[in-house]
């Protein structure tokens, strides 16, 4: 069983929906007392109408930052293959600064991954490479950006959290235990014991505790029963995704409620 409190983070997917409305959504989840709302680094919608509304990733969290005061915020994940490496450390930086507002103490959390929408890179004029060259991209990167942090005016805030989203075995979770303060993945209960077991390895060639890494595991349609599995094996930070046009926010307040009941 894991020590850290239980967080629930929710995923509202940028797509199929009014600007204002994913605004007043974002809102309605502080008010509920979500720990985390993220969105996510693409430029068309991953399902339903493939020419359907949708909105950028970091310029909505920016805003994101100036409209709440407690709710931490990022994405789930960032795409490493879209922007230099040094600009996004200045761009996080800048919305941790943002978030900072009346505490001093930013609220960002630097989601993350190698990038796979092909559409994206098509349409934008990126190149695609493969799954190999992308997670190699994103190992060379990450210390870039971690470095650019000890040398931006104004420092940021605190050490800003990095999530790594992905469950490969070999380079993923090698950079979990080189980088990581989040693990996220896509895992029943079976799977996350196995890959805790090879973070596990990759810790200790590392010289890395791994008890430092939190367990993020979206809870997707998984029963309480599940997601109790998942929390007696080290889970602590549950994400639920959500996407437009409406964001029903009833599933957020029943596992909102599972949490208060745990703490």
């Amino acid at each position: 069983m894991s020590t850290r409190p239980i967080r629930i983070g929710v995923q509202l997917q940028p797509q199929h929906a009014p600007y204002e409305l994913i605004r007043d959504r974002v809102t309605e989840l502080e008010e509920l007392g979500a720990d985390i709302v993220f969105n996510w680094d693409h430029f068309f919608p991953l399902y339903g109408e493939p020419d359907g509304l949708h909105f950028e990733s970091w310029t909505m969290l920016a805003a994101i930052a100036e409209q709440t005061s407690r709710i931490e915020l990022g994405a789930l994940v960032n795409c490493n293959s879209y922007r230099n490496p040094n600009l996004q450390a200045d761009m996080a930086r800048t919305i941790d600064r943002i978030s900072a507002k009346g505490t001093g103490t930013g609220r960002f959390i630097f989601g993350t991954g190698s990038g796979w929408f092909e559409r994206d890179y098509e349409e934008y004029g990126y190149e695609f490479g493969t799954v190999g060259s992308r997670l190699n991209d994103l190992a060379r990167d990450l210390p870039i950006i971690r470095e650019r942090w000890t040398t931006l005016n104004p420092a940021p805030t605190r050490h800003i959290p990095i999530l790594i989203g992905g469950g490969g075995e070999k380079k993923t979770l090698r950079m979990v235990a080189e980088h990581a303060h989040i693990w996220h993945s896509f895992s029943d209960a079976a799977t996350l014991e196995r890959k805790l077991g090879i973070l596990g390895e990759h810790c200790a060639a590392v010289g890395r505790d791994q008890g430092e890494i939190e367990i993020s595991v979206e809870l997707g349609k998984q029963s309480v029963a599940e997601v109790e599995e998942l929390r007696a094996l080290g889970a602590s930070l549950f994400t639920l995704g959500m996407t437009g046009p409406e964001y029903d926010l009833a599933p957020v307040r029943e596992w909102l409620a599972w949490r208060d009941a745990a703490r």
